[in-house]
């Protein structure tokens, strides 16, 4: 079943390479995802983005001046915010053949060689950003569970008290908190 998408759910996907290029390959491959493609073009730049919004997936290049792929997803997997987003690493096809073992090291979710098949890649972000989306529902739910747990606890201090409620008092109460729970269930 389809859920709608909400502004909380668009966290966008994180584009690192140093290459204008291979930035604007991805986004030719990314933007039918209609969700927001942030480039950054160094590993610097792209903690400076983690550090300012949320993000589904970061696929990251690994050979770049300065600080690499490697090091740039060690920095993102130290990061609280962001130590949980996925890393797709991407690099060309004459690349080492301990990159891939290097990069899983790493704590990277997937690793792909350029050039990429369009298809594929938008189906592996695909999976992320659905993921995402429903990481994102579950936190809401745990936070309606909560309030539902404090004003149940509410009420049952209420009821503890020397002077009860009038019955109309609790069952409108009640009606709240059943409300509250049938919309946790809905979404």
């Amino acid at each position: 079943m389809p859920t709608e998408k909400t502004s909380e759910d668009s966290a966008g996907i994180l584009l690192v390479d140093d290459m204008e290029d291979n930035l604007t390959a991805l986004e030719a491959v990314l933007r039918s995802l209609n969700e927001p493609l942030v480039r950054a073009r160094s590993g610097e730049e792209a903690m400076k983005a983690l550090l300012e919004r949320r993000f589904a997936v970061v696929l990251l290049d690994i050979r770049m001046p300065g600080m690499d792929g490697f090091e740039t997803a060690a920095h993102i997997k130290r990061l609280d915010r962001a130590k949980d987003v996925p890393i797709v690493f991407l690099t060309g096809s004459d690349a080492e053949a301990g990159y891939a073992f290097r990069g899983y090291a790493t704590g990277a979710a997937d690793y792909l060689t350029k050039p990429f098949d369009p298809w594929v890649l938008r189906a592996k972000v695909t999976v992320f950003l659905d993921l995402y989306r429903k990481s994102r529902q579950l936190e809401r739910l745990q936070e309606g569970l909560a309030g539902l747990v404090e004003r149940l606890s509410g009420l049952e201090e209420r009821l503890s008290a020397d002077d009860l409620p009038d019955l109309a008092e609790l069952r409108c109460r009640v009606r709240e908190l059943q409300q509250l729970a049938a919309e946790g269930q809905a979404s």
